[in-house]
């Protein structure tokens, strides 16, 4: 019999408090994915989800009950949380690996960090490092192990033996994922997610993959473990998945946490057309792209597929800073794509980024002159990251601080010399929140008058917060004036 296998990964949630007060966690897909490749391959696998958990000090306890041979850190690549690398984590996935490595375990790490730093996660007990796609690198790299046979040649992986460090060629990305198990969701207390979900949003929502990469040329965007090549699922195996899920655990909703949803010319619309043909319920949200949800039919198909929110990168409002970072999107398709998302009732999400290079203080004013025009129904707000491997970082790599990752998401630290300092940004964050919410309470409050027997909680929640924001936007906008002089 094959040796067990413990698998865990280092997003603690508890750990990210931005991300904890929103309660919206998920289970680690990428982890039960490999999870169930490797129990496919005839090895018995346990799961320490650290998702929910308080401390990594818990592993212990699973790590006694198993006894595992092998410890795999197994992060997951599908949460862009991750791909940020922020330092909380990485000292998460250090503690679990010299716990997993005391107790006897060979460690092995798979993640952007871990590919990107493997000398930092040697150190810290270690034994080798997945680099990219893992799951067939980690099965060829287990079985190789337990027949005792020679994995110096094996692609996509890093080593240290004698203290001369090893990386091998990268293996190529598997392009057919209908030959990929279903993840092993089985692993998963899905009853302490549901919880959350229940009690703080009403509903409950679980992710799935459908692709892996991006093809797109977004020059600050990483793509470390699936990189530009773009290979879909078909909407058959989708489609079962879905089934599954609904069947097995009965979410209300799902996020489809790939880069870009539906990219496959048809493959938005086939979808549609399973999902109705079937008469499956769920709702959804996904990312895309302006450009992208105006060819054919798309919006409409999403629409009817039951689609509820669609996050756009629309990073800004400045035609020049979208050039500059190699977008590939205009101004004006983001208008256009968000007049046809509201018009067939799909609720609109922007990810905006501020601090880009040569970013001046008319693009900043642009951005919140177009987000106070469309007004979508939900806004995520960052500032430009460096993140290893990307045409971005390679510009700024020689003005990075000592700090070059966030601890948390929440973090916001300017990591090179911007156009203006960490402070600004911060305090612009919360600006452009307070100015959007105040206009989000003037529409409620013009709801009211046209139509009050209409009105419901929310929107009378908003409209009363516009009595907040107010003076609270006067004050910040008075601090962003006092915080224009660039400094680190």
């Amino acid at each position: 019999m094959n040796s067990p296998i413990l698998f865990t990964h280092s997003y603690f949630y508890k750990f990210d408090p931005k991300q904890w007060r929103f309660k919206q966690p998920y289970p680690p897909l990428a982890t039960i994915l490999a999870a169930a490749v490797m129990r496919e391959a005839g090895f018995p696998v346990a799961l320490f989800d650290t998702a929910l958990r308080d401390t990594p000090v818990e592993i212990t306890k699973e790590i006694e009950q198993h006894k595992p041979k092998y410890l795999v850190i197994y992060d997951d690549g599908f949460n862009y949380l991750t791909k940020m690398c922020l330092t909380n984590m990485r000292e998460a996935a250090f503690a679990m690996a010299r716990m997993g490595k005391d107790a006897g375990c060979t460690v092995i790490a798979s993640s952007s960090d871990a590919a990107d730093h493997y000398e930092k996660y040697f150190q810290h007990g270690v034994d080798y490092v997945v680099r990219g796609e893992g799951e067939e690198t980690l099965k060829e790299l287990i079985l190789g192990l337990e027949a005792n046979r020679d994995v110096k040649s094996l692609p996509g992986i890093a080593f240290s033996q004698n203290e001369q460090v090893t990386v091998t060629p990268t293996r190529p990305v598997i392009r057919d994922l209908d030959v990929l198990p279903l993840p092993a969701w089985d692993l998963v207390d899905i009853d302490s997610y549901r919880a959350i979900w229940r009690k703080h949003h009403g509903y409950f929502s679980l992710n799935i993959a459908t692709t892996r990469g991006c093809p797109y040329k977004c020059n600050w965007c990483a793509k470390p473990i699936y990189g530009n090549r773009y290979n879909s699922r078909s909407p058959q195996h989708v489609i079962r998945e879905i089934e599954f899920l609904l069947s097995e655990y009965k979410p209300d909703h799902f996020w489809m946490c790939d880069d870009i949803f539906g990219l496959k010319p048809g493959w938005v619309q086939e979808f549609r057309d399973l999902v109705r043909a079937k008469n499956l319920i769920f709702k959804y949200k996904i990312q895309s792209r302006a450009d992208l949800l105006l060819q054919e039919d798309t919006i409409e198909a999403f629409a009817q597929s039951g689609a509820e929110t669609i996050w756009i990168g629309a990073e800004s409002g400045s035609q020049k800073i979208l050039d500059a970072m190699d977008k590939g999107t205009t101004v004006r398709q983001i208008h256009e794509a968000t007049h046809l998302m509201k018009q067939k009732g799909i609720k609109v999400a922007f990810f905006l980024q501020f601090g880009y290079l040569g970013e001046t203080q008319e693009d900043i004013d642009a951005t919140l002159a177009m987000v106070l025009e469309l007004m979508p129904d939900e806004v995520g707000i960052s500032v430009s990251y460096p993140l290893p491997g990307t045409k971005f970082y390679d510009k700024v790599k020689a003005q990075l601080h000592e700090k070059q990752n966030w601890s948390d998401s929440d973090d916001l630290a300017m990591m090179f010399q911007g156009t203006f300092g960490s402070k600004y940004y911060k305090e612009l964050h919360r600006y452009v929140h307070s100015v959007y919410r105040k206009r989000k309470g003037y529409m409620s409050l013009q709801k009211l008058f046209r139509d009050p027997l209409r009105l419901n909680y929310k929107d009378l929640r908003a409209g009363l917060a516009t009595f907040y924001y107010i003076p609270t936007s006067f004050a910040q906008r008075l601090r962003l004036k006092g915080l224009t002089v660039t400094h680190p």
